[in-house]
């Protein structure tokens, strides 16, 4: 039995690979462009957001860097579906607008051999984001977030300005009336020394100052011309309400002030280690059920305290009554007024303990409920985040085959059209993904629907697009949609 090899088979081989390698060269550049460009605007507006925590804070140009390039990395999840979905709109949009799709099709070249390599290509970077996600995010918020914690307990910048009293430096108060252009020389100044914790009780004042900073910016020498020296002594067998007083006056004197207090200290990152931001999925499951075994403790614990509080509350001796009242079987105290057991002034005190104890019971109730609420926020939190490492990897296989066949129908390429669509297809699943968060975490949905239901909303959308797509359907042709209602119309005129 012979095989016959077709001519055009041989001949499509070749041609389907330089077509994938054609495809892949105009995916690449649109990605690369685009997840940049978004990773850069997400940057920027994380870095809008805690601008107030960065400025005045004297920090190094590489601390800058390092916290920024800690955020770039947790903000992937939010560039790489976008730069997927802009740079599949913009690559068959490309090829429609130039007619190679036209082209392909006519030498019997179906879509989906078209986007096989991008199909591929998709499958790998949703692993590899799974990857990325499980693995280095947590790494990445814990490093960033340890670093944000520093710098907001970071003590602003060395920065005394002229005629407005400072205060920065431990134990010294300082007013300068002018200083040089280059922040050295200082005249008219007035220090007040509160080193020894006693008090306002030491006065510098001095016509001209300069100030120098070491190299490793650890100490700063101040030295002082022409000034005097004011202090109030401290005696030990000084006379009710008199203050022995010191005036020293000096041609040159030198104060050194200790900035280590400046120096941004770095926090030992085991601190924050446990939050559930910084986990992988592993751990995520071993903390989660730590808090629900703590969780189902918790509420045993509250429906007992609740269930036994409201006896011996409060004045015994009433209840000692009661417990005698009920072991006499003759005694009626199922009555509709059990009350009628005690004389009046019993009565007030029975009526008094029983309100104080429903009060109280009603301020363990509100705090046991507050408790069990912040309990399940932070395990529903923990749940959000487990699904987060697979929502991204899918969202971006979705995304994807949304951009490549709409791509293909508008046959728009650039950054016009495709950027506009995205943009809005983007911020629909945004917006759609922070609500279904927000209900998981105050409990009104559980953690799957909430995390899944923007990539399940996409998902019929991108079905839909691939198989308008693949049948050459025309999506924006109004005569296609409007054909099935114009037969529907003709069989009823016929029947008439």
């Amino acid at each position: 039995m012979s095989i016959v090899h077709s001519p055009l088979s041989h001949y499509l081989c070749p041609a389907l690979k330089k077509l994938h390698q054609l495809v892949l060269k105009s995916y690449i550049g649109p990605f690369v462009l685009t997840f940049f460009i978004a990773l850069f605007i997400l940057v920027m507006q994380w870095l809008w957001k805690y601008i107030d925590d960065l400025v005045g804070k004297g920090l190094e140009w590489y601390i800058v860097m390092e916290l920024l390039f800690f955020a770039s990395a947790s903000l992937v999840p939010l560039a790489l579906p976008l730069a997927i979905l802009l740079s599949s709109i913009m690559t068959f949009g490309n090829m429609g607008e130039h007619y190679e799709l036209v082209a392909f099709k006519t030498a019997g070249i179906s879509l989906w051999k078209i986007m096989y390599p991008l199909i591929v290509t998709s499958v790998l970077l949703s692993i590899g984001a799974f990857y990325f996600s499980n693995n280095i995010i947590p790494i990445a918020n814990l490093k960033m977030g340890t670093l944000l914690y520093d710098i907001r307990q970071q003590r602003p910048a060395l920065n005394i300005k002229e005629g407005i009293f400072y205060d920065g430096i431990d134990g010294y108060v300082m007013k300068v009336k002018s200083k040089s252009e280059n922040g050295e020389v200082m005249n008219d100044i007035i220090i007040y020394d509160h080193s020894e914790r006693q008090g306002n009780t030491k006065v510098i004042i001095a016509e001209k100052g300069r100030m120098d900073i070491s190299k490793d910016t650890m100490i700063m020498s101040l030295t002082l011309y022409n000034g005097y020296s004011y202090k109030e002594e401290e005696t030990p067998h000084r006379q009710r309400g008199t203050y022995p007083h010191l005036r020293t006056s000096f041609k040159i004197d030198t104060i050194r002030f200790d900035l280590s207090a400046f120096k941004l200290s770095r926090s030992d990152e085991s601190i924050f280690k446990d939050n559930y931001q910084m986990l992988n999925i592993s751990q995520l499951e071993r903390s989660r059920d730590t808090l629900q075994l703590k969780l189902d403790k918790r509420r045993v614990e509250m429906a007992s305290n609740i269930a036994s509080g409201f006896k011996y509350f409060n004045a015994p001796q009433l209840y000692t009554k009661i417990d005698s009242i009920e072991a006499d079987s003759n005694a009626v105290v199922f009555s509709s007024d059990i009350l009628s057991n005690f004389n009046h002034d019993d009565q007030i005190k029975v009526v008094h303990n029983a309100l104080e104890q429903v009060r109280s019971r009603e301020l363990y109730i509100d705090a046991a409920l507050a408790d069990n609420f912040s309990r399940t926020k932070a395990i529903n939190r923990h749940k959000i985040e487990w699904h987060r490492k697979f929502t991204l990897s899918f969202a971006c296989l979705v995304l994807f085959f949304i951009g490549a066949p709409l791509g293909a129908i508008i046959r728009k390429g650039g950054l016009g059209v495709p950027v506009v669509i995205s943009i809005l297809l983007f911020i629909f699943y945004h917006i759609v993904s922070i609500t279904g968060e927000k209900f998981v975490k105050e409990g009104l949905w559980i953690a799957w629907r909430g995390m899944w239901m923007s990539s399940l909303i996409l998902l019929p959308l991108g079905i839909f697009l691939t198989w308008k797509a693949t049948s050459d359907s025309g999506i924006f042709n109004a005569d296609a949609y409007m054909k099935p209602f114009r037969m529907l119309a003709e069989k009823f005129q016929t029947k008439k």
